[in-house]
């Protein structure tokens, strides 16, 4: 911080304290840029390769909050961003189904993953008696427009 000294009539000078922003501004800066890389590392329990579609349906995103499942490259399932044994799963989503039976599912699967195995995850949750499944992928270059790395259901 810096301060101007003024001279007063009675020939004493009083320091005026003069406010540097430009710390603050650094720090907040700072904060800023963590947030920003760590806030999509905590959106979902593990990052994701989606698979890619050319031809996205233009349809309107449903009012429901659907339960997201993932299937990580790794094997780990998550539902709603919290691990969960391939043994529990079955009882898991049955629990979620009885709280609200009107919610969807939508699979996260990374596109590196065998499809034999997201397939047999889609049965699990169709087996546990969810109205709909819908599976997330991403928009490719090419046939709609430019490439976008948000989930499109």
């Amino acid at each position: 911080m810096g301060s101007a000294i003024q001279a007063s009539s009675s020939g004493r000078r009083d320091a005026a304290p003069d406010i540097n922003v430009t710390p603050l501004v650094d720090v907040v800066l700072v904060l800023l840029i963590i947030f920003m890389v760590i806030a999509p590392a905590l959106e979902h329990g593990e990052s994701v390769d989606l698979p890619g579609v050319l031809f996205p349906d233009k349809s309107p995103k449903s009012k429901v909050d659907p339960v997201t499942v993932t299937l990580g490259r790794s094997g780990t399932i998550y539902v709603e961003k919290v691990a969960v044994p391939e043994a529990e799963l079955p009882a898991k989503l049955a629990a979620v189904h009885e709280a609200d039976p009107t919610r969807r599912v939508v699979l996260r699967g990374d596109s590196t993953l065998e499809y034999q195995k997201v397939r047999a995850l889609f049965g699990t949750v169709q087996a546990a008696g969810f109205p709909g499944v819908s599976l997330m992928v991403s928009k490719k270059k090419g046939a709609g427009g430019a490439a976008d790395d948000d989930g499109e259901e």
